[in-house]
């Protein structure tokens, strides 16, 4: 075989290689445990691409931690909830004095007490118990209210994130899927050309055993023969590979049975527009930033409430019990005392620690606008560049398929001629070796185009 042909059928199957691996390590990442050895039973899935991305946007470990991730932000927007709302705590306590604390009292201070001597006197009991509930209320705290006013947003920053997971899934997923039906139409290319050569083997054979042709001519029929069923051993190994890969990608358990259902043709690919309409807001990574720029507005607020007064509002009833013994039933024992009062505290000079918090805020704000244009930037870019790549791989693709369909009419002319005994062993080999490579061209170039045309729909936000 000549070099080109080899080239021509190395060319997808590194494709293959290449996302298998990558696969590979995800599968590292996403495995949790081993499987039970009381495990279900294996399922059955006909999928086509619709079904499969439904299926991983409810199976996939990295959509399902995204979501947990929008459910974790839920409970801290509880808990930034919980600042505005009344805290009520009670207490209870419990003392008793090994040794009486007293107080000196100088002599004469007291009637029958001796001046210029000193006296103790103990102004507690042994056994002193207390039981409180205290009431505090945020009345007005500026920084406190921002973060209410930014649990909208916060909340939806995470949805956005778990939008951006879904649609990396999504990409992939497309690609594997269609890699995959690429590989299955190569394999009934190869099927195809090894009942040739089983064929021209045959031909070959039984022109030797007539004395029309020599046994070299034989060698060669053999070892054509034995490089397509190698071929089509390792082209298997891909694909079997190629699912598991996306089994994996789906959140599937690698055990189920899975068959792609949809089917690839060159019309498939060639259904997309090319034009510059598309909106940056269409994208989910940049409305994953518009997000972003929005928390960071109010972290700016925020700390420029810290300026502000803060008002809360302290309510406190305690009952104390003083007794020399323990006895919580004691009569007349029990003394009550409430209180409730306001606090204002004002701020007057931290060190400038405030203004420090707003010069920071504002400048990672600052870093947020211009990540908005960089990504503005590279939306255009990636828009433009996919455009270039999708036209020249369709150009590549009707190429190719005039070249395949050409080097199979060689190869058809070929065969009469050499089954009349009109060509040569060496004329055949050429037009198989020929045909050959235009097939995996072919089939390089439609795979080229189904992922250019995924990168388009990515780039214009569309997929």
């Amino acid at each position: 075989m000549n070099r080109k042909f080899k080239e021509g059928q190395s060319v997808l199957r590194s494709y293959m290689a290449a996302t298998c691996l990558l696969l590979s390590s995800t599968a590292w990442a996403q495995q949790s445990s081993p499987a039970a050895p009381n495990a279900a039973a294996p399922a059955y899935h006909d999928f086509s691409i619709a079904q499969a991305i439904e299926f991983a946007t409810k199976n996939s470990v990295i959509v399902k931690n995204a979501l947990l991730d929008y459910q974790i932000q839920e409970q801290a927007n509880r808990a930034t909830t919980s600042q505005a709302l009344p805290q009520i705590t009670g207490s209870l306590g419990f003392t008793q004095y090994t040794q009486v604390p007293v107080t000196p009292i100088p002599g004469g201070f007291f009637p029958g007490t001796v001046a210029g001597k000193t006296y103790t006197v103990a102004f507690a009991l042994p056994y002193n118990n207390s039981a409180s509930i205290t009431l505090k209320q945020v009345l007005f705290d500026g920084q406190v209210f921002v973060g209410l006013q930014a649990r909208k947003a916060s909340l939806e920053y995470y949805q956005k994130r778990e939008e951006v997971t879904e649609q990396m899934v999504r990409v992939n997923i497309y690609k594997v899927y269609y890699q995959l039906l690429v590989a299955k139409s190569q394999m009934g290319q190869v099927d195809g050309n090894i009942t040739n050569q089983q064929a021209q083997l045959h031909s070959a054979s039984e022109m030797f055993k007539n004395g029309f042709a020599e046994q070299l001519d034989v060698d060669k029929a053999n070892v054509q023969l034995a490089n397509l069923e190698t071929e089509k051993i390792n082209l298997q190994l891909n694909i079997d590979n190629g699912y598991l890969g996306l089994k994996v990608l789906l959140g599937m358990p690698v055990r189920d049975s899975l068959r792609l259902t949809d089917t690839l043709t060159d019309d498939m690919v060639r259904n997309a527009s090319l034009g510059d309409d598309y909106k940056y807001t269409d994208r989910r990574e940049f409305q994953l930033m518009m997000t972003s720029k929005s928390l960071g507005e109010y972290n700016v607020k925020r700390y420029k409430r810290a300026y502000i007064p803060t008002l809360n509002l302290n309510a406190v009833y305690q009952q104390n019990q003083y007794e020399t013994k323990l006895d919580f039933t004691a009569p007349m024992s029990w003394f009550p005392t409430s209180y409730f009062g306001l606090s204002v505290n004002v701020p007057i000079f931290d060190g400038f620690y405030k203004a420090a918090n707003i010069r920071q805020a504002k400048l990672q704000l600052q870093q947020t606008e211009n990540n908005m244009d960089s990504l503005k930037n590279r939306i255009d870019n990636d828009v433009r560049q996919s455009q270039i790549q999708f036209s020249s791989a369709i150009a590549t693709l009707d190429f190719q398929k005039k070249n395949m369909d050409l080097a199979q009419k060689v190869y058809d002319q070929t065969r009469k001629k050499f089954e009349q005994g009109l060509g040569s062993n060496t004329e055949i080999t050429t037009a198989f070796a020929d045909q050959q490579t235009a097939q995996y061209n072919y089939f390089n170039a439609l795979y080229s185009a189904v992922i250019a045309k995924v990168d388009y729909l990515y780039a214009i936000g569309k997929l």
